[in-house]
């Protein structure tokens, strides 16, 4: 389908020599003609009127009325009157092949991806309402370049409001707006190289491939640390010599457990004690819902940890908004790399967030979804109970997954496999491992994005698939 270009006459780039041999109305009957066969210009595209081609050219509209009637004879274009010339649907395209279409999803029934937040509750109105009050509001200044830590404006009310909420130290001062969570890690990682850092721990099993990309970006090693029903082994990450760990202490990713206060202290102590970092994934630390959630772990050591976190689960990916609170000791030299990177992040954006967390909409729109993730958690529960009670669902009552235990001998692979033929997206933990392994084999369950209706038809399609093989 051509773009319908809006305004009175659309822009088109075309050149004319006037110190050539060829005749000017012949130039421009051969550029419009190799426009539309290299597929530069499509069939049914608008061309600008001959008045305004004539202006911009610098050329007679005689001449671009003739130029026209000689294509429109060929067929290359058409025109009627009251309406724009245009290129005729017959003309002869010689255009590269095109990229196959993206077969639709094949989880018709349902798909527990997880790390997805339910993208239909994203609270648009309040967004717009954000988006105008921030334009209506913001001083011309703003539009400069400015800090490239981000608006002051976001960072005061972000900083403020993860003391309030999340218990952080949290200064304005050593607050750094990024664009997610990505490129935080990235930041922090490249810093830390810079400062001598080598090798950099993360959770096992956790999200192995994001870690080792980054870290294989900043020119460090990545080595897995085990996780156990408390989290985070401080151990046997002592025992890898490791100078910086990536952690998801508050809501462990992807098991679901609590990092223990006995190992929280653990973990502080080892960054001290070897001259180490913490870098703290707080990403979906809003979402508990049975009680209070924890503390952010940088409260407790505001030197030796990095908190990233980001509105990606409580708001929507698409926005590509996060901080990150820096240690004093780090933020000139992320302040740096964030410059060199793209200049700061886009700046309207940052004062909309800023007037929806402000405004208390972002507080109310938090409230709203954690009910709703409660919801959809208990009918996850209630499906597998009613389908396939051999399953054990564990994780906390947060945020929106929760790791299915299949039987002891099922086939991970297979269950995967086999429920995508039925139209149900499931997901094994052997991604999330370092090794790979499906052993023991366990389901993420991802159900931010799935509707109650979509968890129940879902569990019940792959409902033989999860229960133990008979003997």
């Amino acid at each position: 389908m051509p773009v319908q270009w809006a305004g009175l006459s659309p822009e088109l780039l075309l050149a004319v020599d006037r110190d050539g041999g060829e005749r000017l109305c012949a130039q421009l009957e051969r550029q419009l003609r190799d426009a539309i066969r290299s597929g530069r210009l499509q069939s049914g595209e608008r061309l600008p009127s001959s008045r305004e081609l004539a202006r911009e050219l610098g050329l007679s509209r005689g001449l671009v009325q003739d130029c026209y009637t000689q294509l429109q004879a060929e067929g290359y274009l058409v025109t009627r009157v009251g309406s724009a010339t245009r290129v005729a649907a017959c003309a002869q395209v010689e255009q590269a092949p095109k990229a196959p279409p993206q077969p639709p999803s094949p989880h018709h029934l349902a798909d527990f991806r997880h790390g997805v937040p339910d993208l239909g509750s994203f609270p648009v109105s309040d967004w717009l309402w954000a988006t105008r009050e921030a334009a209506r509001t913001m001083p011309t200044s703003d539009l400069d370049y400015g800090d490239p830590r981000g608006s002051s404006a976001l960072r005061e009310i972000v900083a403020g409001y993860l003391r309030r909420v999340r218990g952080a130290a949290a200064d304005p001062a050593h607050t750094l707006v990024c664009s997610g969570y990505a490129q935080g890690l990235a930041l922090t990682l490249r810093v830390l190289a810079r400062a001598g850092v080598r090798v950099v721990a993360y959770e096992d099993p956790g999200g192995p491939d994001t870690a080792m990309a980054a870290a294989d970006a900043a020119g460090l090693v990545a080595v897995p640390v085990p996780v156990d029903e408390s989290g985070l082994d401080v151990r046997e990450l002592d025992a890898t010599g490791a100078r910086a760990v990536i952690v998801t202490p508050a809501h462990q990713w992807p098991t679901g457990v609590v990092l223990a206060p006995e190992r929280r202290h653990a973990l502080v102590e080892w960054a001290a004690r070897r001259d180490a970092y913490v870098i703290e994934d707080d990403y979906d630390a809003e979402f508990r819902y049975d009680r209070e959630p924890v503390g952010t772990l940088q409260g407790l050591a505001a030197d030796r940890v990095i908190s990233i976190g980001t509105v990606s689960k409580s708001l929507a990916p698409a926005l590509r908004i996060g901080w990150l609170l820096s240690p004093p000791a780090l933020t000139e030299a992320l302040t740096d790399l964030k410059h060199i990177a793209d200049r700061g992040s886009p700046t309207l954006d940052q004062l909309a967030l800023a007037r929806l967390i402000e405004s208390g909409r972002y507080d109310r729109h938090l409230r709203r979804m954690r009910t709703l993730y409660a919801t959809r958690r208990t009918a996850l529960v209630d499906a597998l109970a009613q389908h396939a009670p051999a399953v054990r669902l564990s994780g906390l009552a947060a945020g929106f997954h929760a790791v299915a235990h299949l039987a002891s001998d099922a086939d991970e692979e297979r269950v995967v496999t086999g429920a995508r033929a039925r139209g149900v997206g499931l997901y094994g933990m052997s991604a999330c491992r370092a090794s790979g392994v499906a052993d023991p084999p366990q389901l993420v369950l991802g159900f931010g994005n799935v509707t109650d209706r979509g968890i129940a038809e879902g569990i019940a399609a792959a409902a033989d698939l999860l229960q133990p093989a008979r003997t």
